[in-house]
């Protein structure tokens, strides 16, 4: 046997790319009237974003406001 040449490695697998989920525009207005809530408690600017994408992200997998919420301050 003579010195065989490596095989090349097998490519990376491409990336997905992720399908967006939109929110609804009533998920948008209940949002909204959630963050204006939360607005009140006295939270930071850069809290209050870091609530609203976790909120969005779990609201784009189909949970209510009220559920999204309750899975957060968990």
């Amino acid at each position: 046997m003579e010195n065989e040449p490596a095989p090349a490695p097998a490519p990376a697998p491409a990336k997905k790319k992720r399908e967006g989920v939109k929110l609804t525009d009533k998920q948008k207005a209940d949002l909204t009237k959630h963050m204006t809530k939360m607005e009140k408690q006295g939270m930071s600017k850069a809290e209050m974003k870091s609530h609203r994408m976790k909120m969005m992200v779990r609201m784009r997998k189909g949970m209510t406001v009220n559920k999204a919420h309750k899975d957060i301050t968990k």
